[in-house]
């Protein structure tokens, strides 16, 4: 005879230790449990109590052990480390309250995790955010980064004060709504679509990586600090997140350790309607470690030796999922949506200091609070004077490497580095100017030591092999081709985390450049967090021929070149490849998209390094006194028909300019003048040609100019043949210039 008991469990927490997984119900449907000689099973009631809510979020408020072990072994009392925990919390709280606008539950979550982190194991100088040796904290959960902004200024960053505080999510504030590295020194990258912060973060873990495994000696460990993030269950559901984590695991990344808060809530309510998967058993198929905290509330400890046991693991990353309640400490909003994307309202608010005993008015830090958290200005400073003792040693012994390194480190380029670059002439082979960029890498190769990258499983096709060095593998991790698989949006995000752990790393990825549609999020964040990443695009048009339309971009330039704080070059030619290469290397805060075409084309006369730099410039002009009676306007692939066509032209008496507009972004940086001397005014007949969108082109062609281009999709033939079916000569070009 079967045996048979029920129970009600307010809490999801008590379902999920019990199950194992992270299977469960919405936050106001509470749990019937019933046990029988068939098992355990999970039937819901739909009837919300919110005073189980209340009673249950009260439950977790006190620390159980009169004194907290601390990593350094040092106690501190129970009543010190529940305030101080709770100062985060409240500073959160009350930043979203003021602003009326935010994510108050992960920081109320989070808290005690972020607290020992900050507190207890990372290694930094709150006086000298881009001290090289940092540990780098990165929030994937970027949306909770009031949690971020409470440790910053509890640790004594300049760049968090209280009055930012108060100013979160408002005009030219510190404290944006997401984080933003370019805002606010101690942020290492920008984060808020969700998956991007774990992607950069798998970047910034190989760059310590990598360069630890080029700099470091045996009687010199110069390079060793931990890339620490934060992500939630939006960041886990995001495919962006598994590639790149794939790929950490791949390489090893033993210095990476994520926290997985795991608080079962997204905006549309429970995890349980579309994410029930069992995360630790896919990181571990993925090659990580794997731990759980099943209490992030108050289980401290728990919390810490979580820690310590990750950072013992030296040869895969950690991942350590953290239970937690998000909102912890609000009656009637923890644990459920409400507590994710709006401020708790004032009634709830008044509400949480009850039930966590917070007598303080807004914004308020206790003394004794303060007292604790101010020796990180001092034990920083001297972390970094520790560290820059180490490195002078080193100079000494390793001068040669430690020059290398500080260009690294500060973003110097070498002395006359451009001179590597090759240069073209006429008579030079025509080529695809894929196999141009080739070899711009190698030479910039041999000159800039910063220089790392590699394609997403394409190399041989991109041509962007570095043929004096091996690939970057967890065993060979000094070595500089990165090989991304078939992962186009985890390759952008972790070269964007590249390209920000140090000023002189440049990291560079490449694909076809229609699948720039896999990775435009990725491409997106390095132009607002001003990242120098170089995106080589090969097979860049029609041109690219019998794939057919599915490979061939028809409005990705025009989109790119809508993109702020982005350069879109298409390089015609040798010369104008190697420019392209140029601008990419000096622009320090903008990322480069290169279009290049897997067509050969000619070495064309006239092209030129500084004419790329200017974005525009004039190539040929047989009017002798600087009037022509025609402007041809072309990129990339076209500019050789636009060429031709000049040259048939002009047998026929006509005076025509051919210009080649390789970066509409450069162009425009140009003075009025320059831009005239050009493009004048006086001259209304114009065309341009370019085997993309003509959407735009209106700016440069004018009124009563034409622009030759393709507006539809592609289609599948030799390239030659669309070409000439989509009117992309010289022969059409002359027929539309005579009826201007």
């Amino acid at each position: 005879m079967a045996a048979s008991s029920s129970l009600t469990a307010s809490h999801a927490q008590l379902a999920r230790s019990i199950s194992g997984r992270g299977s469960v119900a919405a936050p106001s449907q509470p749990y019937r449990l019933a046990l029988s000689a068939g098992g355990l099973r999970l039937s819901l009631r739909l009837n919300p109590k919110a005073a189980e809510l209340k009673a249950r979020s009260r439950r977790f408020v006190k620390i159980r052990s009169a004194v907290i072990d601390t990593a350094d072994g040092k106690p501190v009392p129970e009543e010190l480390m529940e305030k101080s925990v709770n100062t985060i919390r409240f500073l959160a709280v009350d930043a979203v309250e003021k602003a009326n606008s935010g994510h108050p539950g992960l920081p109320m979550g989070c808290a005690p995790l972020g607290h020992i982190l900050f507190d207890e194991f990372m290694s930094f100088n709150p006086k000298n955010p881009y001290w090289f040796n940092r540990d780098r904290f990165l929030l994937s959960a970027g949306h909770g980064c009031m949690l971020h902004y409470a440790l910053l200024y509890l640790t004594g960053y300049d760049s968090v004060k209280d009055e930012d505080l108060k100013a979160f999510r408002q005009w030219q504030s510190k404290t944006p709504g997401h984080p933003e590295s370019f805002e606010t020194p101690g942020i290492e990258v920008t984060t808020g679509p969700l998956g991007q912060g774990i992607a950069n973060a798998v970047g910034l873990a190989l760059a310590e990586k990598h360069l630890a495994a080029r700099f470091n000696k045996p009687d010199a460990e110069i390079i060793d600090h931990y890339t620490y993030v934060i992500l939630g269950d939006g960041c886990q559901m995001e495919g962006v997140s598994n590639e790149a984590c794939s790929l950490a695991g791949h390489w090893g990344l033993g210095k990476l350790i994520a926290f997985y808060d795991d608080n079962h809530i997204s905006i549309d309510g429970d995890t349980e309607i579309a994410f029930t998967e069992d995360v630790n058993a896919r990181f571990e198929a993925l090659g990580w470690h794997t731990i759980w905290v099943k209490n992030g509330n108050t289980g401290y400890n728990e919390i810490r030796a979580a820690i310590k046991e990750a950072k013992a693991v030296k040869d895969k990353p950690s991942l350590i999922k953290v239970t937690t309640t998000i909102g912890y400490g609000s009656p009637n909003k923890a644990n459920s949506y409400s507590a994710h994307g709006s401020a708790l309202g004032s009634e709830e608010v008044d509400a949480t200091r009850k039930n966590l005993e917070w007598p303080y008015e807004p914004f308020h830090v206790p003394e004794d609070v303060k007292s604790h958290w101010s020796r990180h200005i001092s034990n920083g400073a001297a972390h970094e004077s520790e560290w820059n003792a180490k490195f002078a040693e080193y100079e000494k012994k390793h001068k040669e490497d430690a020059t290398i390194l500080k260009d690294i480190i500060s973003g110097d380029l070498p002395a006359e580095w451009e001179k590597a670059l090759p240069v073209y002439t006429p008579e030079s082979p025509a080529d695809a100017t894929r196999n141009l960029s080739q070899q711009c890498l190698n030479a910039l190769a041999k000159v800039l030591p910063g220089l790392i990258g590699g394609s997403a499983d394409l190399a041989s096709s991109n041509m962007t092999l570095l043929k004096m060095h091996g690939n970057f593998q967890n065993s060979t991790p000094q070595e500089r081709n990165i090989r991304f698989g078939v992962r186009e949006h985890g390759m952008g995000a972790i070269c964007n985390g590249v390209a920000h752990h140090s000023p002189g790393l440049i990291p560079y990825c490449a694909t076809f450049f229609v699948f720039t549609d896999y990775m435009r999020a990725s491409i997106r964040l390095a132009a607002l967090s001003q990242a120098r990443v170089i995106f080589v695009m090969t097979h860049d048009s029609i041109g690219l021929g019998e794939d057919g339309p599915t490979h061939q971009p028809i409005e990705h330039l025009m989109s790119f070149r809508m993109m702020p704080n982005i350069l879109m070059l298409r390089p015609a030619d040798g010369n104008e490849t190697a420019g392209a290469y140029k601008v990419a290397v000096l622009n320090l805060k903008r990322p480069s998209i290169l279009a290049l075409s897997r067509q050969k084309l000619p070495q064309l006369s006239g092209t030129s390094f500084e004419g790329v730099e200017k974005g525009g410039y004039i190539i040929s002009d047989n009017s002798s006194d600087d009037k022509p009676d025609l402007i041809l306007i072309g990129s990339g692939s076209e500019l050789e028909i636009a060429a031709k066509a000049a040259e048939e032209l002009r047998k026929e008496g006509k005076r025509v300019r051919v210009v080649s507009l390789v970066s509409w972004e450069l162009f425009e940086e140009q003075s009025n003048e320059y831009k005239e001397s050009v493009l004048p005014k006086a001259v209304s007949a114009r065309i341009s040609i370019e085997a993309g969108s003509t959407f735009g082109w209106e700016k440069y062609i004018g009124s009563k100019g034409k622009a030759i281009g393709i507006d539809r999709f592609g289609a599948s033939a030799p390239a030659g043949k669309i070409y000439k079916e989509f009117g992309l000569t010289a022969e059409n070009v002359i027929a539309v210039a005579k009826s201007l």
